[in-house]
């Protein structure tokens, strides 16, 4: 089944997701997203995740977090085909961003999905990708 044209799809950052989790500012916006929009997630966000946590705090937490955003009503997007990793590539060539931060707007731009993030850095890219943003720290 196909979505319909006029629904937005929504791509979540690592920034965007840490802040449902631990209830920062945005959360709300993020909560409803997920509740009423098709939501893609990008294995990378996952990766992310889990290795902040587990900086932070113990390995038990982070993978539990894995876990719980498995379950989240989103695809989970874990294929890199040849598209993403060329606009990946021409992204982090062109702008100042990680990689990670690279590899997650190029899956945003090739899935036409709406970035949703809470990280300064992305506006650098505003017009490649359709972005939303979340309040800043």
């Amino acid at each position: 089944m196909t979505e319909p044209a006029s629904r937005p799809r929504y791509l979540l950052d690592t920034s965007a997701l840490m802040a449902f989790i631990e209830g920062e500012d945005g959360a709300d916006r993020v909560e409803d997203v997920l509740r009423g929009e098709s939501v893609l997630l990008p294995f990378i966000v996952g990766l992310e995740v889990y290795y902040v946590t587990m900086q932070e705090q113990a390995e038990e937490v982070a993978a539990s977090r894995l876990a719980l955003i498995r379950q989240l009503p989103a695809a989970w997007l874990d294929q890199v085909n040849d598209d993403v990793l060329l606009a990946a590539g021409r992204i982090k060539a062109r702008h100042r961003l990680s990689l990670a931060d690279a590899l997650v707007a190029a899956f945003a731009q090739e899935n036409a999905a709406i970035l949703l993030h809470k990280d300064p850095e992305f506006d650098a890219i505003a017009a490649l990708v359709s972005l939303e943003h979340l309040p800043y720290k």
